[in-house]
């Protein structure tokens, strides 16, 4: 018997509604991949392509907060996450997709709870779930999930403002990975990581997803990052996918300029961002977060003094549900 998909797109347009003084736009259009069981899929593409907004609906996070005018929604195709279809999908059902679905957002490293050590911090997770989990056990999974992560013993009793941004950000994937997700979504998770760990780090993440059978779509403005974790990449464009494959396949037949630019990138002679643009195929910019590659965070010293901003009671960056609160009640 075939398994099904863990996650099937067919056709799928996102449009962030009008608001205020600002018209409807759409982010995502007819977006078309799937992620079998034990698959390790990348999402390539510049800020403004519309990564971010297809992580934040297909990891259920856009649905919890459909109340607000500016939460992105499906108006066109099907997008099925383990068999449940997130188009119109009430509240009722995302408490059971957000047990197999992990997620952790772009920035989810700067809104870690600032007076929570990394120990209390990836180990929560599993205690929110489940108040009578072991919590000795609890923070022998979390250890191993640090030092999986490459992050130095010492830093399971630091507070996040003790840390690098690129340490905070591999907290925050600890986070994602604890409750063993059947889909791992990533958004950017070495956003801020120094470029000597960044492939390390994505290596991790796909060893321990496949370890245990499970998936990920990892999402990357940076295509040498996924080249050794990944068994497929889809390369997005201006909300469309314009590369699909494995990813020397993808670049060694280039369908799209953008797809033409990342192989030229690789190779050392590719354009820069403004380069690109001027030529004609910029970025809307419109829902996503900017995210700068070149700048690296130094993992051996705290770049930031400033104690990063606590999380807003309404984020959830690493799709974590609390059973306790008003909110999963419902959602369950």
């Amino acid at each position: 018997m075939v398994e099904r998909n863990v996650l099937s797109a067919s056709d799928v347009t996102i449009e962030y509604p009008s608001h205020s003084v600002s018209p409807a736009f759409t982010a995502v259009k007819g977006f078309t991949l799937t992620v079998a069981p034990g698959e390790i899929v990348g999402l390539v593409g510049s800020s403004g392509s519309g990564k971010s907004t297809l992580a934040h609906v297909a990891s259920g996070q856009a649905a919890l907060r459909a109340s607000k005018e500016s939460s992105p929604r499906i108006i066109g195709g099907s997008l099925e996450v383990l068999g449940f279809e997130m188009r119109g999908i009430r509240r009722g059902k995302l408490g059971k997709l957000t047990l197999g679905v992990g997620y952790v957002a772009q920035d989810a490293g700067s809104k870690l709870t600032s007076n929570m050590t990394v120990a209390e911090l990836v180990a929560e997770p599993l205690l929110l779930r489940d108040k009578r989990y072991d919590r000795h056990e609890a923070g022998l999974k979390a250890a191993t999930l640090v030092d999986a992560l490459l992050l130095p013993v010492g830093s399971m009793m630091k507070l996040p403002h003790e840390l690098s941004s690129g340490q905070r950000q591999r907290v925050a994937v600890a986070r994602g990975l604890i409750l063993d997700p059947v889909l791992l979504i990533a958004d950017e998770p070495t956003a801020g990581v120094d470029v000597s760990v960044r492939s390390a780090v994505v290596d991790v993440i796909a060893g321990l997803q496949r370890a245990r059978g499970a998936s990920a779509l990892i999402i990357s403005h940076d295509l040498d990052t996924l080249r050794r974790s990944a068994d497929r990449v889809a390369v997005i464009h201006e909300g469309v996918v314009v590369g699909l494959g494995p990813i020397d396949d993808v670049l060694a037949d280039p369908r799209h300029p953008y797809v033409v630019r990342l192989a030229e990138e690789l190779n050392g002679d590719g354009l820069d961002d403004e380069e690109f643009d001027e030529d004609g195929f910029g970025e809307d910019g419109f829902g996503e977060d900017e995210f700068d590659g070149d700048d690296e965070a130094d993992d051996d010293a705290v770049e930031d003094a400033d104690e990063p901003e606590a999380a807003d009671a309404d984020d959830d960056p690493v799709g974590t549900l609390n059973p306790n609160d008003d909110e999963t009640r419902g959602a369950r």
